[in-house]
């Protein structure tokens, strides 16, 4: 694979993990290797290309199991705001969330993943119930909508 090549799916790894998908910091990692392994191909010798994908794949284990635990725990020990307090405030969903599932939600201008431990299904753009947050993770029931 030509060095633009690695480049290309480094970044859109990274921009999945920091955009769209929760993968709990694996594709950065992967995402890592496909740049280390791009920016190897700029600087050093043309290597067949058994050789890169032997590479990047050593790389991609081997940055997950000595950096992730690590970087992980780091940034989900470090509390980003006082939302202990929020315990009973409201927050408003994009989809369903059935019970026991998990979505993400919107709440003080980031994202976080709420997982809904009522018994019934809250629909799109119902309010759900703070119950209790769990570092990044809000556990939400539904509100009842009074007519």
């Amino acid at each position: 694979m030509p060095w633009w090549g690695w480049i290309i799916i480094g970044v859109l790894l990274l921009g999945a993990e920091l955009l769209a998908v929760d993968a709990q910091f694996y594709l950065i990692f992967i995402g890592a290797a496909a740049l280390i392994v791009g920016l190897g191909d700029i600087a050093g010798p043309e290597l067949p290309a058994w050789v890169e994908w032997l590479a990047f794949a050593a790389l991609s284990v081997l940055l997950m199991f000595t950096l992730r635990r690590h970087l992980y725990e780091k940034l989900r020990s470090r509390p980003a705001l006082d939302v202990e307090n929020d315990v009973g405030r409201l927050v408003s969903l994009a989809e369903d969330l059935a019970p026991g599932r998990s979505c993400r939600a919107e709440y003080r201008g980031s994202h976080w993943t709420a997982i809904n431990i009522g018994n019934r299904v809250i629909p799109r753009g119902g309010s759900a119930r703070i119950e209790s947050v769990d570092g990044l993770t809000l556990q939400v029931t539904g509100v009842m909508v009074e007519e």
